[in-house]
C-alpha cells in the first residue's frame, strides 16, 4: 500500500514539475527559413499567389502528401484556397490552405490547418535583393501552441521537424522560377 501511495504522489509530483517547467516555454512555434532567387519578384509572386502551382514546389501540396485537391475558383489572390486529402503513414490527413492577404510587393499571408492540429499562420515576404534583380524571400511558419504542456513541448521541436521541409520547398520555388525568368 505504502508503495503505490509513493508512486501515485511521484505522478502527481511530476506532472505538477512538468506543468511548472512548460509555463517558462514560449506559447508560440516560430519555424522561418530565407533565401534569395534569381528571378523577378514578379516571378516568385506569381507562383506563391496561385495556388494551383504549389504541388510543384510545396512539400504539404505534393501528390504524395495530398492525392485529393480541391481548389476554390479562382486559385488566385486573397481569398483563395484549396482543401487536400490524403493518406500518410497509413493516417488519413486533411488541410485546408487560405490565402488571407495578397500583395505583389510584399508577399502573401495564408493560414495553413492539418487534421486536429492547431491553425499555422505563414507569411512569405518577398523583396528586391541587393542587387535588385534577384528576390530575397522569407518563409514562416507561426503556431500559437496555447498553455498545454504537451503542445509547448511539440513547439520546442517545431524547428528541427518543419525547417527541412521549408527548406525543400524554398529550393523546389528557386528551381521553378530561375526556369521561367
Amino acid at each position: 500500500m505504502r508503495l503505490i501511495k509513493l508512486a501515485v504522489i511521484s505522478a502527481v509530483l511530476f506532472g505538477g514539475l512538468l506543468f511548472l517547467i512548460s509555463l517558462l516555454l514560449p506559447s508560440k512555434a516560430i519555424v522561418e527559413r530565407s533565401g534569395v532567387i534569381d528571378a523577378p519578384m514578379s516571378t516568385v509572386y506569381a507562383q506563391l499567389n496561385d495556388l494551383s502551382k504549389w504541388p510543384a514546389w510545396n512539400p504539404w501540396a505534393t501528390n504524395e502528401t495530398a492525392q485529393d485537391k480541391q481548389f476554390s475558383n479562382p486559385a488566385t489572390g486573397q481569398g483563395a484556397y484549396f482543401t487536400w486529402h490524403g493518406i500518410q503513414h497509413e493516417d488519413r490527413i486533411t488541410g485546408k490552405v487560405s490565402i488571407e492577404e495578397s500583395h505583389p510587393d510584399k508577399g502573401i499571408k495564408y493560414k495553413m490547418t492539418f487534421n486536429a492540429m492547431r491553425p499555422v499562420d505563414a507569411f512569405f515576404e518577398i523583396k528586391p535583393a541587393a542587387d535588385g534583380k534577384a528576390t530575397a524571400i522569407m518563409w514562416r511558419l507561426e503556431t500559437h501552441l496555447g498553455y498545454w504542456p504537451w503542445w509547448k513541448l511539440r513547439g520546442f521541436l517545431a524547428d528541427r521537424l518543419t525547417g527541412p521541409q521549408l527548406e525543400a520547398g524554398l529550393t523546389q520555388l528557386k528551381t521553378i522560377c530561375e526556369t521561367e525568368k
